[in-house]
């Protein structure tokens, strides 16, 4: 099975990429995988066949430098990959996005999100994937400040959200790897939303 991957080199795509043997890497940045499509997102060539697709696209608008680089990745970027994947046969798509994403919330972060949600599922794909994460935890190779702040903080936090709070704490990136991974060779039918609590499920 084919599998096409748009983020690639980023903290939970390259963790993908490393379970997986049947991935496509799709985005800006040679990976050196082969088959791989190396082109913006604004101008994607025709994909490869394939029947599932996920999408760990993502960046923070201080890396982005403004809303509208920040908006340009997390909802245009995701959705031209999904609209290509969608004419390369993809009926499976997998998209990660945040905890709290909400398309019509008052925080432009949680907005995007919710957005791009919103957007993704009106392509109707006979399967979507939602992926929740609360903050990623992990060694990325571009400086987030306040991200690592977040995720030195994080060992003290977690044991504090327990019940339905548990959703907002830290998760391993290699936890949401092997959870995405474990979704890619799921084949119900409908529309799933995966939280941190079902993603350390799917994971083991």
């Amino acid at each position: 099975m084919t599998v096409l991957l748009a983020g690639a080199t980023g903290l939970v795509g390259s963790r993908v990429r490393a379970l997986r043997g049947d991935i496509v890497p799709v985005g800006r940045r040679a990976t050196g995988v082969a088959g791989e499509v190396v082109a913006d997102f604004d101008a994607l060539p025709p994909l490869p066949p394939a029947l599932v697709a996920v999408s760990a696209l993502g960046t923070t608008i201080s890396t982005a430098g403004s809303q509208a680089a920040f908006r340009a990745v997390d909802h245009d970027a995701v959705l031209a990959f999904a609209r290509a994947a969608q004419a390369a046969g993809v009926r499976h798509f997998i998209v990660i996005t945040a905890v709290g994403a909400d398309a019509a919330s008052g925080v432009f972060y949680a907005r995007v999100k919710g957005e791009v949600e919103r957007d993704v599922s009106a392509l109707g794909f006979d399967r979507l994937d939602i992926i929740h994460p609360g903050l990623i935890l992990g060694q990325r190779s571009e400086r987030r400040p306040t991200e690592a702040f977040f995720q030195w903080l994080a060992p003290v936090l977690n044991p504090l959200l327990v019940g339905e709070l548990d959703k907002y704490g830290g998760i391993g990136a290699d936890v949401v790897a092997r959870a995405v991974s474990a979704l890619c060779d799921r084949g119900e039918p409908g529309r799933f939303v995966h939280r941190n609590r079902e993603l350390a499920t799917l994971a083991t």
